[in-house]
């Protein structure tokens, strides 16, 4: 199997030591992430660690968060000594970004091992600065020979299951890192906003699980402050540092970043909000989402700020990011004969149908926040609303479905070949093969969807599968009871690994520690299996 040059994996692990000593030098504020906690004397520091995203052949996005005013520098180099390092000087990190900020790298050579080091230099002073904050990525590659691997999970902190340090906190990260994997698709629910974290739950044997927790996380979050407290939550966890450090990540939202189960228009009725309406929180929370992850389409400057993106990741794959939330219409019973508007919006809908057609990778990953025949409902309000695509009816296309039957038409009838659909949101893993022979819906070309997380939350059984698009289950693994902490097992993450001779794409689903539960292998450009 041909996947990367094996030269680039000593390197690389050397870097690391360095850089986590370097990440565990910085130290978290005494009150874990509150940044008027700092003690502002002395210098600039970095201590919710470095990120990178949205890297491609030639650039990535590099994030950091000061913990007072400061100018980002970042310096990079081919090599961990850093001897005669480029210099990249990045934006002003001050109050109007909760002292957040990413630098584009650019000129990079494709397919090599980048390392980086974020300095923190004073406004006033720019010779005085922090100390360094290491971390290395992959640059996409250009020939198809260098194979691909990456991993992808979602949900992490739901249901009131937070850092846990008895627990070993996200240990999750450490076993998605070991696969050194090219980059981590965060496929939705990157925090809770929605899900105060206590200090203490009581588990199913009389014992109790242990929450560090922060004044931000002790109600759901409705002000900017607030959700800028959700993300700064996570990156108080170790594990998770380590792995941004190291990883580049493709990011996308889903529900739990502003409410469950929300929609555009939507009018609260929940008593736990001051502010009822979603388009202002949904707002606050897109401007923390942006600030507090590397998304090339979220920076200062993008053009429409939106989360829908494609990202190539040389001749083997492109990842098609989805938004399934910014949208939609109102959650409904999901029967309607005709829906324009569907789940995705007809401008998204088009820009998904052009950047299929125009992809010339082997396999078109849709990221897809929500699965497409599982059943997710939406009964907040007391009726039997849906909350994803498949609304219970295994007949003909309604509601949503319409959406995704046009959709998947038209990847038939252009001849689109190699498509694969990832997601999580629904807390346990799974792989579903569509076939038009099972399905009510019959245009469209056999295809398979992997499920995976939560990486840290709540374990619910599984959904039952709605015949429209004609789903067989091939593999399930789920609790028979509702929010099964992280300790009783369940937490979940996917591997993909194409290989660079083959071309064959293989998806393995694997358990917390990394064992792997379920392999599934797709040649390339075959269509029907």
């Amino acid at each position: 199997m041909s996947h990367r040059p094996p030269s680039h994996l000593p390197g690389r692990r050397s870097v690391l030591r360095g850089s986590l000593a370097a990440s565990a030098a910085v130290a978290l504020p005494a009150t874990l992430g509150s940044a008027p906690a700092f003690a502002l004397s002395g210098r600039p520091k970095a201590g919710w660690g470095v990120q990178t995203g949205d890297v491609t052949a030639h650039s990535g996005l590099v994030w950091v968060r000061s913990d007072r005013p400061a100018r980002m520098i970042v310096e990079t180099s081919a090599t961990e000594s850093f001897r005669n390092p480029s210099r990249w000087h990045g934006p002003l990190l001050d109050s109007g970004t909760d002292f957040t900020g990413t630098t584009r790298l650019r000129g990079l050579p494709p397919g090599e091992q980048i390392h980086y080091r974020v300095l923190l230099a004073d406004p006033d002073d720019p010779r005085r600065t922090g100390e360094p904050v290491t971390g290395t990525f992959r640059t996409t590659p250009v020939k198809r020979r260098d194979g691909v691997r990456f991993v992808w999970s979602g949900d992490l902190a739901g249901q009131g299951w937070g850092i846990n340090p008895d627990f070993g906190g996200y240990r999750i990260f450490d076993a998605m890192g070991a696969l050194d994997p090219d980059f981590f698709l965060f496929s939705g629910d990157t925090i809770y906003a929605d899900g105060p974290i206590a200090a203490t739950a009581k588990l199913p044997d009389g014992s109790v699980w242990r929450n560090i927790t922060t004044e931000e996380k002790a109600k759901v979050a409705e002000s900017l402050a607030e959700f800028r407290g959700n993300f700064r939550y996570n990156l108080l966890d170790e594990h998770l540092r380590k792995f941004n450090a190291r990883v580049p990540s493709i990011v996308q939202w889903d529900d739990h970043e502003v409410i469950n189960n929300w929609y555009p228009g939507e009018i609260l009725t929940d008593a736990r909000y001051t502010e009822k309406s979603v388009d202002v929180l949904a707002s606050r929370a897109r401007q923390a989402f942006g600030e507090y992850f590397p998304i090339s389409t979220l920076r200062p400057g993008a053009r429409d700020g939106r989360v829908h993106r494609v990202l190539r990741h040389g001749p083997l794959l492109d990842v098609f990011v989805l938004d399934m939330r910014t949208y939609r219409n109102a959650n409904s019973a999901g029967t309607q004969t005709t829906d324009p508007q569907g789940i995705l919006g007809a401008e998204q809908l088009e820009w998904l149908k052009h950047e299929l057609s125009r992809s010339r990778a082997a396999w078109k990953v849709i990221a897809s926040d929500m699965p497409l025949g599982l059943v997710v409902p939406d009964t907040g309000d007391g009726r039997p609303n849906i909350e994803a695509v498949a609304q219970g009816d295994p007949g003909a296309p309604l509601g949503r479905e319409l959406q995704i039957a046009e959709l998947l038409r038209f990847i038939k009838h252009r001849r689109i070949t190699g498509t694969v659909w990832l997601t999580a949101d629904v807390h346990y893993t799974s792989a579903q093969h569509y076939q038009p022979s099972r399905a009510a819906f019959t245009d469209f070309e056999p295809f398979w969807e992997f499920v995976s997380g939560p990486l840290n939350a709540g374990a619910f059984p599984a959904n039952a599968l709605d015949n429209t698009f004609g789903p067989e289950r091939v593999f399930v693994k789920a609790p028979t009871t509702a929010n099964v902490s992280p300790a009783g097992g369940y937490q979940f993450f996917g591997e993909v690994d194409i290989d660079g001779d083959s071309g064959e794409l293989t998806v393995r689903l694997r358990e917390q520690d990394g064992t792997v539960l379920f392999t599934q292998v797709l040649q390339p450009g075959r269509v029907g299996q």
